[in-house]
């Protein structure tokens, strides 16, 4: 982040956006927050797949390769040019693209007779308009997001009234059947290397170094823990005259070790794919210290993470290249699973789908779920508050019956006067729960007392709510008070027993923690005697 401070005004209503913008020093996040603490600067979490995307970047420019986009959608007669014989079997993985047919819808008499009726009475001519208006449609001159406004301005009626009159008179809208195309997602970005580098050459000479890293497509069975129907994959092809698989060993060196890759193994591919020379398909085997003793298949540090190969001269010659290429790729997810210690790529790319991935809140985040439910409102309320809570603290362990004053002044133009009482014999102020507070303990959220058997429970600051049972019983009594005044009551009491359940103290969780707490089988215990009773006399 680069702005000038001096240009930033500490006032809470600052344009921070436009500061933002203006100056040149860089200022660290902590720095930022330090200076200006009225406001919460923030930086953003990169997603994992994307994160090692910006970095396989930065590598391949580091080495000296040039960015290119390769074509994403494929006619499948370059696949047949790409794989001969085999191609079939490559397009049987392929997505084809479809699309919807532009239907030739009449209007009969039939049809003009309730097209009037749900258009409020149109003309002949109008009519005529929503005839022609179809008429282009159907012959692409209109397309399918501008029919519904092109009818609608061409006769002057509201869009709602033509996509009722679409809907309930010609239901060939409704009926229509993806037709396919010949044309297919990416299935590999060999695909659109061959078409890229044959318009290259006619524009200028190799050596050329150019990589892509950008989405591919492929039909699987299924998705599961280590494959998805869509991949990103990292490749890049070197074009020259000289060109052997020691270039793609030292692309595959040059590229991994900026990732940590200490060790390589290079192994024949025994898929040897029909676009690369016989022989020249490598695997690249790479050793990795963070993947010794995990749990996976790959504990011995070793992992298959790219494959390279020289392009066949036979299908290069499909598109009229003379020289040779080699290619190297890597799949994207794979080497983010690595890079961020992940074993299922499907919770990697989607942690936010429930069904992929393993749902987790930190304690520190659970306690700051947890709200008083009712708080009051006025100044003379908070005060009420603390007026409470500091007679409880001081008598709470007295013996009943007793009464304690413990706020007089004026409530919206009342005089009132606050007592915390118990009225009941052989008991306390108090009751043994009354100062229990709400924590969050390993995904529990309890109440608990501070004594030495919760002990370890409270060390954990950020997991405390710093809410008593008493400060939520005392929040709730003040909120009665100030509803009491207003509705004109003489008296009013607040009183709490055996507490089962959170809303007999006045505490709320929001929805969120108790979907967490239930879907992973935790527990809300917040329960206890609190025994306390307030009365307020209004005046």
């Amino acid at each position: 982040m680069k702005f000038n401070p001096d240009d930033i005004k500490k006032a809470a209503s600052e344009d921070f956006d436009a500061a933002w913008n203006k100056g040149t020093e860089y200022i660290s996040e902590s720095k930022l927050n330090e200076q200006y603490p009225h406001m919460t600067i923030k930086y953003g979490k990169p997603h994992p797949v994307y994160d090692t995307i910006s970095k396989l970047r930065d590598a391949y420019l580091r080495m000296g390769f040039e960015e290119m986009m390769n074509p994403l959608i494929v006619d499948e007669r370059e696949v047949h040019k790409q794989f001969s014989h085999e191609a079939l079997a490559v397009l049987d993985r392929c997505f084809y693209l479809a699309g919807l047919p532009r239907p030739n819808v009449g209007i009969s008499d039939e049809r003009i007779a309730e097209i009037k009726e749900i258009l409020g009475g149109v003309d002949d001519e109008a009519i005529e308009t929503i005839r022609k208006v179809l008429h282009a449609y159907k012959k692409g001159d209109v397309e399918g997001d501008d029919l519904v406004p092109e009818i609608a301005a061409s006769i002057n009626v509201s869009d709602s009234l033509v996509v009722e009159m679409i809907d309930q008179v010609f239901p060939e809208f409704k009926e229509l059947i993806p037709q396919a195309t010949k044309k297919t997602l990416r299935s590999h970005m060999t695909s659109g290397w061959f078409i890229s580098l044959a318009s290259v050459i006619e524009r200028a000479n190799p050596p050329f170094n150019f990589f892509s890293i950008d989405r591919c497509f492929r039909r699987e069975q299924d998705e599961d823990a280590a494959r998805l129907m869509t991949y990103y994959s990292a490749s890049c092809v070197i074009m020259d005259e000289n060109v052997t698989i020691d270039h793609g060993k030292a692309v595959a060196q040059g590229l991994l070790s900026q990732f940590g890759f200490e060790k390589f193994m290079f192994r024949p591919d025994d898929k040897r794919s029909k676009y690369y020379v016989p022989d020249t398909q490598i695997e690249v085997f790479a050793y990795h210290p963070n993947l010794v003793g995990s749990k996976t298949k790959y504990s011995d540090g070793w992992i298959e993470i790219a494959t390279f190969g020289i392009y066949s001269p036979t299908a290069l010659s499909q598109y009229d290249i003379p020289y040779p290429v080699m290619n190297l790729g890597l799949g994207v997810e794979r080497l983010a699973m690595i890079l961020h210690d992940a074993t299922d790529i499907r919770s990697l790319t989607y942690p936010q789908i429930t069904q992929y991935s393993e749902w987790k809140m930190t304690d520190n985040e659970l306690a700051k779920t947890v709200h008083v439910a009712n708080v009051p409102e006025t100044e003379e309320g908070m005060e009420i508050v603390k007026a409470i809570v500091a007679v409880c603290e001081e008598n709470g362990s007295t013996p009943s019956p007793c009464e304690f004053p413990a706020w007089e002044g004026t409530v919206k133009g009342k005089t009132v006067k606050v007592s915390v009482i118990e009225p009941e014999e052989e008991t306390k102020l108090c009751g043994p729960a009354v100062f229990n507070e709400i924590v969050a303990y390993e995904n529990d959220v309890l109440g608990v007392p501070d004594n030495k058997k919760w002990k370890k429970v409270l060390e954990n600051h950020s997991a405390r709510t710093g809410v008593r049972f008493l400060d939520a019983f005392a929040c709730q009594a003040a909120k009665d008070i100030e509803c009491a005044v207003e509705n004109g009551e003489s008296e009013v009491e607040t009183r709490v027993r055996i507490v089962k359940v959170p809303s007999e103290i006045n505490i709320r969780l929001e929805p969120l923690a108790q979907r967490f707490i239930t879907s992973n089988k935790k527990k809300i215990d917040i329960r206890g005697p609190v025994f306390t009773t307030v009365r307020a006399t209004i005046e």
